[in-house]
């Protein structure tokens, strides 16, 4: 089997992948989400929703309300899961070793989903408490529910906006932007209950506005669930088109097959691809390679692709895992 040999070596020494054949290699970092930004949106973000879990929790138990400690249970879980978020993004920029030869970008993507779980189980818990507290309603103080609701809606809005700009890119600024906004929702929520409950003495609105908050928890974390899930399995990642990256590659020139296409996330921020291409007419050298992987890395969002080029029909019949 003749191979067409590129090696597309750039400063960038992080992601080598083993090389059984040869490779070309492209690191392409042009779609890339910039680490410190997401840094800066974490770490602001986990400051004011710490201290105003704090507030939360000692204001509850003040006022016996659930919906508020229903509430800073469920802030808590989001700043725990900002730190888990921090702790991989840092992870991530560490240099490959010689047995992790991908890094550890791949903890990005572990975190995601170990975040849309702990949200499910913690919803779990608020729901058991919230179907105690309908059955046997405990008298509640509305207006300071409302006020520390209030500054709530003020504090998640202030830091659903931190991860405004970068959450069409990944998965995880998506993620805190979703509870955040979602967290300002039930802020508000929480507010009007607080003052139906001070005029009317109807205090079962607590209860009920934990299992609104509920509701709200596990709409926001389903998808964030299902593409984390995606991605730990190595899945296509969402928002890239299989379908469309291979309609590219038999449109090449020369190319009569395309197999063992491959694409997957290495984090929640980067996309690599494998494939073989079959040219048997055509010579190609390291010119055709980066066109390709170019296009690749700027109209398909892949940004690190290995392509091997074969001469011979036979070889998509490819008995071992090639």
């Amino acid at each position: 089997m003749n191979h067409n040999h590129d090696h597309n070596h750039d400063d960038h020494q992080h992601d080598h992948e083993p090389k059984p054949h040869d490779h070309g290699h492209s690191h392409h970092h042009h779609h890339h989400v910039a680490p410190e930004n997401i840094t800066r949106a974490f770490v602001i973000g986990i400051i004011l929703n710490f201290a105003f879990v704090i507030a939360e929790t000692i204001t509850g138990f003040i006022s016996n309300s659930l919906a508020l400690l229903t509430d800073a249970g469920h802030n808590l879980s989001d700043v725990a899961s900002l730190g888990l978020v921090l702790i991989a993004t840092k992870l991530a920029k560490r240099k490959a070793t010689e047995n992790y030869t991908y890094g550890y970008q791949k903890t990005t993507i572990l975190v995601a989903l170990s975040n849309a779980v702990f949200l499910l189980i913690a919803v779990g818990a608020i729901g058991y408490e919230a179907v105690q507290r309908m059955i046997h309603p405990e008298p509640i103080q509305g207006n300071i529910i409302s006020i520390i609701a209030g500054i709530g809606i003020v504090i998640n809005t202030a830091t659903a906006l931190l991860f405004l700009k970068d959450k069409d890119h990944d998965i995880n600024s998506r993620g805190a932007y979703i509870h955040m906004a979602a967290d300002a929702v039930v802020s508000a929520g929480v507010v009007i209950a607080g003052i139906v409950m001070f005029y009317t003495n109807y205090f079962w609105i607590d209860a009920v506005i934990s299992v609104f908050i509920i509701v709200v928890i596990i709409s926001s974390t389903w998808g964030l669930l299902k593409d984390s899930l995606r991605m730990s399995l190595d899945g296509v990642p969402a928002g890239i088109q299989s379908n469309a990256i291979l309609k590219y590659l038999y449109s090449l020139e020369g190319v009569i097959e395309v197999h063992d296409l491959h694409i997957w996330a290495m984090s929640t921020t980067e996309t690599a691809l494998t494939v073989h291409l079959i040219i048997p007419d055509k010579n190609t050298d390291d010119a055709f390679l980066t066109k390709i992987k170019h296009k690749l890395a700027h109209d398909f969002q892949v940004a690190h692709s290995t392509i091997q080029i074969e001469k011979n029909v036979a070889g998509a019949d490819c008995d071992q895992r090639c």
